[in-house]
């Protein structure tokens, strides 16, 4: 039993294939380094984070893209031995134009391929295929052929921007497009259309779009073809799976779907969803991905297993469930070469001038870089945020000389959208913790009253989360009580929904650990471990 259908550390965008025994899904990491996650399952429940492809900085550079840019929408498929991945790069998202204004909406894409004969190994260096649009997808049709599809973004003023769906042929060999681009499907009074995927059944070619964009009105839609470059058909029922006016649903925004055949020939669909604060329209935990049993109609066309077309609270995996994963690691030291694998950080693809966990055995350091509002330069280590209520706890050695220099724990969102808890200096109070917030883009430090200050020596820091309510405490002394802040802070506020919504608003929040020196002398924290651990509501 798939007890609840949203993959546990998932991000959004799914893409599934299966390869013999073997799952495997990748999802979508925006601005978060490495990019793109790969899980892999053989039970379809128990899921195992097993590579980050792009990690070289011959592979991705993320530096200077906007917040919810970088790395959209991979595609992962597979054919004779060979893993295909690719993905969008977007480097300017820009901002929409309604209906009918008289002005542009430019945005930069470039849509990227890999490969890799093992998912779990090195991947190539990326051919950039194109750049018309973005959610790129290989499909490898049964007569040898392959072909791209992606979402055309038509710039001009006065037009819908999302043009439809193009497709052209992918020579395997050449590694590149050939022949010319072909508007295949322009999608429905939805609108929005993007994300396609395509598969073939039954002598029809499906194709699978998302709609309504990401937000309350996201949906699946599907059409076909005897063609491969069409006329498309759509299904006549509508959306295939939506959560579209189904408010009182657990899972929302359901849409950009992806589909599987397991081995006894069911199929499945992973999808995008979101689980919204109890009460309020606000998802804290962003874009997450969701899984559930499809089934075909008489008709040839594909429905939810109950037929409503809405997502599943709880599912049936078709294959014999493994046992039980090992319990979750709560702690973790930084004792070896490597970060644990739930942490990443931002743009860079050079990690080694933003922390070590070499120079000093044991902890991880990080060297101050730039401010938390940084597109390019952020020494900031951190692990997404995945339940509702949580504690997060850290140790910080550091020696802050001016007010220049900070380091801490944060809870973060995006450069204009979190909560920190820092250890800084001022030459009235000298070395203390102090709160700092951004919301909407506007950055503030706490009142007076949060001011704490601090001893010489390690401190440790502590986050509670509890829905959208978020307080910090600190200790010097593993036997020292707790000093709470007074001030209770807004976890709503690091959700997707909060601020502009003109601008991409996809991540969800991470919390994890930062170090800044605006002074430009890199003065490092260490951090000495940091745990994570979900619980009740308080």
């Amino acid at each position: 039993m798939i007890r609840n259908p949203v993959l546990k550390g998932f991000n959004p965008d799914p893409s599934i294939v299966r390869v013999e025994e073997d799952y495997f899904i990748a999802t979508s990491t925006f601005e978060w380094f490495p990019g793109i996650q790969i899980h892999h399952s053989r039970d379809l429940v128990h899921w195992r984070l097993v590579n980050r492809p792009l990690r070289r900085a011959s592979q991705l550079d993320l530096r200077g893209v906007p917040d919810g840019c970088g790395v959209w929408a991979p595609c992962l498929t597979h054919k004779d031995g060979l893993f295909y991945l690719t993905y969008s790069v977007v480097r300017r998202y820009g901002r929409t134009t309604v209906s009918g204004a008289n002005g542009l909406a430019l945005r930069d894409f470039s849509n990227c391929l890999v490969t890799s004969d093992s998912v779990t190994g090195e991947w190539s260096n990326p051919v950039q295929l194109n750049s018309s649009g973005f959610d790129p997808s290989l499909f490898h049709d049964d007569d040898g052929k392959s072909y791209l599809l992606n979402m055309l973004w038509d710039h001009r003023p006065l037009r819908r921007h999302f043009g439809g769906i193009v497709l052209q042929e992918y020579d395997r060999a050449g590694k590149g497009l050939i022949g010319e681009r072909r508007i295949i499907y322009t999608g429905t009074e939805l609108g929005f259309t993007e994300g396609p995927h395509l598969l073939k059944r039954d002598g029809w070619y499906y194709l699978i779009v998302a709609e309504g964009g990401t937000g309350w009105d996201h949906a699946v839609t599907m059409a076909r073809s005897r063609h491969i470059d069409g006329p498309y058909e759509t299904c006549p029922t509508g959306p295939i799976l939506t959560s579209r006016g189904r408010p009182e649903g657990a899972l929302q925004r359901a849409g950009h779907g992806d589909l599987v055949q397991a081995r006894d020939g069911s199929w499945l669909m992973v999808y995008l969803c979101g689980r919204p604060l109890p009460g309020l329209l606000r998802c804290v935990m962003g874009r997450e991905t969701a899984i559930q049993p499809m089934r075909w109609r008489a008709d040839g066309w594909l429905e939810t297993l109950d037929g409503e077309g809405a997502p599943a609270i709880t599912a049936q995996s078709p294959e014999p469930e493994a046992e039980e994963a090992a319990p979750d690691i709560v702690r973790r030291h930084f004792d070896t070469a490597d970060l644990p694998e739930e942490f990443q950080w931002l743009r860079s693809p050079c990690p080694d001038q933003l922390f070590s966990l070499t120079e000093r055995p044991g902890f991880l350091r990080l060297y101050g870089r730039e401010s938390l509002g940084s597109q390019f330069e952020q020494a900031l280590v951190a692990r997404r945020q995945e339940a509702f209520c949580y504690s997060a706890t850290t140790r910080l050695d550091y020696s802050p000389r001016n007010f220049q220099q900070s380091a801490g724990l944060v809870v973060y969102y995006n450069a204009s959208k979190y909560h920190y808890c820092c250890l800084t200096y001022d030459d009235a109070v000298g070395r203390h913790l102090r709160l700092m917030s951004s919301v909407s883009g506007l950055d503030k430090i706490g009142p007076d009253s949060s001011i704490h200050p601090i001893s010489d020596g390690a401190v440790e820091i502590r986050a509670e989360v509890d829905y959208d309510r978020l307080r910090f405490a600190f200790r010097q002394d593993a036997s020292d009580d707790w000093i709470w802040f007074g001030l209770t802070l807004d976890m709503s506020e690091l959700s997707d929904e909060a601020g502009p919504q003109d601008l991409p608003n996809f991540t969800g929040a991470f919390v994890g650990m930062a170090c800044q020196d605006m002074s430009g002398g890199r003065l490092a924290a260490d951090f000495d471990g940091f745990e994570y651990k979900e619980k009740a509501a308080t």
